[in-house]
């Protein structure tokens, strides 16, 4: 009985031998697959992926082109919607020009008005030097007659009324000199050591005269840049004023990239870094080339509208984010035209 119970116990203690030798074997080459896994991981890790940062925090923008009008007016025609491609100079719209025409017509007629009054100062001014000499010449004549009959009156032949009449007459001849040099300092001073060009008053109104041409012009709006119209906010016969924002002209072909890295990232980049970035819109497929233009002077939560209150007794610790630009190849948005607000992924490669 004994030796049946042995042979029947014999072939169970080989099976369960088995399986603990088949479960050592599996912990085994799992622990070698991991072994094997992280070694690699760690190789990749020291030769390739500690050169790179990569995020996934990344947008699209653009130094927007804000349309405003610079002179009051009421709106006779936009010849372009939203989306469509606009070049450099092109007309975006046009302001009614009825008042700078006839603001330009004045300002011309009072340029030349102007003009006519500074000539006719000085021809003033010279017939105010003429008649300063005539003054001066009829001066010196009665201080002579004066002195003359001054010096006959003690011989008797010339009488005290006669005197008299002499020095009234000097004294007249020196006053009329004196208001007639006042007045020629007086247009002198009109007219200053300038040509008719270059008066004060004609280069008023010459000014005056340009901001009235300046003004006409103003009324036909156009395009600063190329790029694509967004945010069009004008209909034909709207009343604007100066500074109302009409439309938004994008430069597509100028965008730049903003990615926001984590600051425990941020150790090893550098401005002049290559980057590689891919778009949402494209895919994985459509690989775009920039390099690190530049990096931001504060988080996105120290330049918000409420900054964050760190100072304060329930203070938790959050890792903040610096946006880094990335200025994109030109020719790569050529081929793949990228918008404004698009979420991009962005790797960075640290070594030179």
């Amino acid at each position: 009985m004994v030796d049946t119970q042995a042979e029947l116990g014999a072939p169970v203690e080989t099976a369960q031998q088995r399986r603990l030798s088949l479960r050592q074997r599996l912990f085994l080459g799992l622990a070698a697959v991991i072994a094997v896994v992280a070694a690699v991981y760690g190789i990749y890790w020291y030769f390739i992926g500690s050169h790179y940062v990569s995020t996934d925090d990344a947008y699209v923008h653009a130094s927007l082109a804000q349309i405003t009008p610079r002179i009051n007016g009421t709106v006779i025609r936009v010849p372009v919607y939203d989306t469509e491609h606009v070049k450099k100079g092109q007309i975006l719209a046009m302001l009614d020009p009825s008042d700078a025409r006839i603001a330009l017509a004045q300002a011309k007629a009072n340029y030349q008005l102007s003009r006519r009054q500074v000539e006719q100062t000085i021809a003033s001014e010279a017939a105010a030097q003429a008649d300063v000499a005539a003054r001066q010449a009829d001066l010196v004549r009665a201080r002579q007659d004066y002195r003359r009959r001054a010096g006959l009156s003690k011989t008797g032949a010339v009488s005290a009324d006669e005197i008299t009449a002499a020095r009234q007459a000097y004294a007249t001849a020196s006053a009329n000199l004196i208001a007639a040099q006042r007045k020629e300092a007086a247009l002198s001073a009109l007219v200053g050591d300038t040509d008719v060009a270059h008066n004060p008053t004609v280069l008023a109104a010459k000014a005056a005269l340009d901001k009235a041409r300046l003004d006409l012009e103003r009324t036909v709006i156009r395009a600063p840049m190329s790029g694509v119209v967004a945010q069009k906010q004008i209909q034909v016969g709207q009343h604007v004023d100066i500074g109302a924002r009409l439309m938004s002209v994008v430069p597509i072909s100028k965008v730049y990239v903003d990615a926001n890295f984590k600051e425990s990232q941020l150790d090893g980049v550098r401005i002049g870094q290559s980057a590689t970035l891919t778009s949402d819109l494209y895919g994985s497929g459509v690989t775009f080339h920039g390099l690190v233009a530049g990096l931001s002077g504060g988080t996105g939560s120290a330049f918000a509208v409420i900054p964050a209150q760190n100072a304060t007794g329930n203070w938790i610790k959050v890792v903040q984010r610096l946006p880094v630009r990335i200025e994109i190849d030109r020719q790569d948005l050529v081929k793949h035209p990228l918008r404004v607000g698009l979420s991009m992924s962005v790797t960075i490669k640290l070594s030179h």
